[in-house]
């Protein structure tokens, strides 16, 4: 019998135990195909483990989302070292609070500094932990339902995944290595449309120098090295006020609500459609969207030419739909 075959006879026996949709079958069945074939031929034991235990935390941390999917979450990145008496802890703590507000729930790596604050501000019923497992960290904070809301991985790539897959915004407060990997990697995912658009906010203390020094040594030596353009940094702001980094996660989403992207061209949905004028404007402010059959007006969305690339100046679209209701 081939593995198809195989795969198919079991498929057809979890069927008489539950009802599943079309789409799981088939995913169930690619992915039991894939074992099977790399179990016999494929990598060692160890990267089997390996791979096997990635799907597990990827899977853990599906079902930890899953009972609040509907609801909007922001990931909050910053070190662990920092003090209750530090400016930024209050600050942290604050802002998940005003977003909790607001109906937001505050996603964080589950351990103290600003993740314990930002625990603290939404509050245990509004916090979703994720946690690292390292033999010199403690664990999760005070403030973390840990029988609830709490997943714990072994590996940064997974935990990376788990933290930036469900979230509509992310805010990164001071950190060290950790806290920049995380912020790179957001601002790599959305450059590369890896990820939805999202607001980035980079909060600092009032007179603090920290991203200001991390953006000069961007616009010093990366921009300035022509590795990036300068209006690819369009997807991040600095904020040194906590009403303000709240009101750039509101600004984005005041009038846009998603991007689909299909067959050469980008549908955005938003709140208000624009004008004659308006959808003009889009066109000179990104030429190179308005090739084919331009910018259009269908339902409820935008359109426009794109082949998947350019994501920073779709960023730029997005912040021009919002000025429509400011």
């Amino acid at each position: 019998m081939s593995i198809a075959d195989l795969v198919t006879a079991f498929l057809a026996e979890v069927e008489l135990d539950t009802t599943q949709s079309p789409e799981k079958v088939e995913a169930l069945r690619d992915l039991l195909e894939k074992v099977l074939d790399r179990g016999g031929f494929g990598p060692n034991a160890v990267d089997l483990t390996v791979a096997l235990s990635a799907l597990d935390e990827l899977l853990d941390a599906s079902s930890l989302f899953a009972p609040w999917r509907e609801r909007p979450k922001v990931t909050v990145f910053g070190s662990a070292r920092t003090t209750p008496s530090n400016p930024l802890y209050a600050m942290a703590r604050s802002l998940s609070a005003m977003m909790t507000e607001r109906g937001w729930m505050t996603i964080t790596g589950a351990g103290g500094g600003i993740m314990e604050a930002s625990s603290e501000g939404a509050g245990r019923e509004n916090t979703l932990g994720v946690n690292i497992k390292l033999p010199f960290e403690q664990g999760a904070n005070p403030f973390i339902d840990v029988e609830n809301n709490l997943v714990s991985m072994k590996y940064f790539f997974t935990r990376k995944v788990a933290m930036t897959r469900e979230s509509r915004a992310f805010v990164a407060f001071p950190g060290g290595l950790g806290t920049l990997d995380e912020a790179f990697e957001i601002l790599t995912l959305l450059h590369t449309g890896k990820t939805d658009p999202a607001p980035v906010v980079l909060v600092d203390r009032p007179g603090g120098t920290f991203w200001e020094k991390w953006l000069q040594f961007i616009n010093d030596e990366v921009i300035g090295g022509e590795y990036i353009g300068a209006s690819d940094m369009c997807l991040v702001h600095l904020s040194h006020d906590v009403d303000a980094a709240v009101q750039e996660i509101e600004r984005f989403y005041s009038n846009y609500i998603s991007t689909t992207i299909a067959e050469g061209r980008a549908a955005v949905v938003v709140r208000q459609l624009p004008t004659s004028e308006q959808l003009e404007d889009l066109a000179g402010l990104v030429p190179i969207f308005a090739s084919g059959d331009g910018f259009k007006v269908e339902e409820s969305s935008v359109t426009f030419n794109f082949e998947h690339r350019n994501y920073a100046n779709l960023r730029l679209i997005i912040d021009a739909i919002n000025k429509w209701v400011d």
